[in-house]
């Protein structure tokens, strides 16, 4: 058995490595919001969000390198990341919570979808791309949520 075989990849593994650690720090940082608030979805939910999605895009261009490679050229790797934001999208439902007319969790909810999409951008490489994205929306999770208390004088939980 050749083991150097099994660990051959199109992406080097130190460049998937590389990835895998983004797509797990932007996630911690989308996660602290959450977890310094006591949502159920706190920092280790939105880390593995983050780096599920990034193994998934991960595996999905390898397996489309491979198949490339061997004259397959028919598969569309775009569909495993369609089928990854609904399977995010059916997750994140699960935190949302209705309750006396008021709805909670939905915040949390599309910060959880969010982190979906900064794992599959810093699966595919797009390193700069995950960084402005998770900066973006730490700005709007944090920094909104300071001038939301002060315009209108209320605790909004969510």
């Amino acid at each position: 058995m050749d083991f150097a075989a099994e660990f051959r990849t199109i992406t080097p593994l130190s460049e998937m490595a590389f990835r895998l650690a983004v797509a797990s720090f932007c996630g911690m940082v989308l996660g602290i919001d959450r977890e310094i608030r006591g949502k159920s979805a706190g920092l280790r939910t939105h880390m593995l969000v983050a780096l599920s999605s990034a193994g998934t895009t991960l595996v999905t261009l390898e397996i489309f390198e491979m198949l490339k490679a061997a004259g397959h050229t028919d598969m569309d790797p775009l569909r495993i990341v369609q089928g990854l934001a609904q399977a995010i999208g059916f997750i994140s439902a699960g935190v949302i919570i209705q309750a006396r007319r008021d709805v909670h969790g939905l915040t949390t909810a599309v910060n959880i979808w969010l982190c979906s999409a900064v794992g599959v951008g810093a699966g595919a490489g797009l390193h700069a791309l995950a960084l402005m994205i998770t900066i973006f929306a730490a700005v709007i999770l944090t920094g909104l949520h300071f001038v939301e208390k002060w315009v209108f004088h209320q605790d909004r939980s969510d």
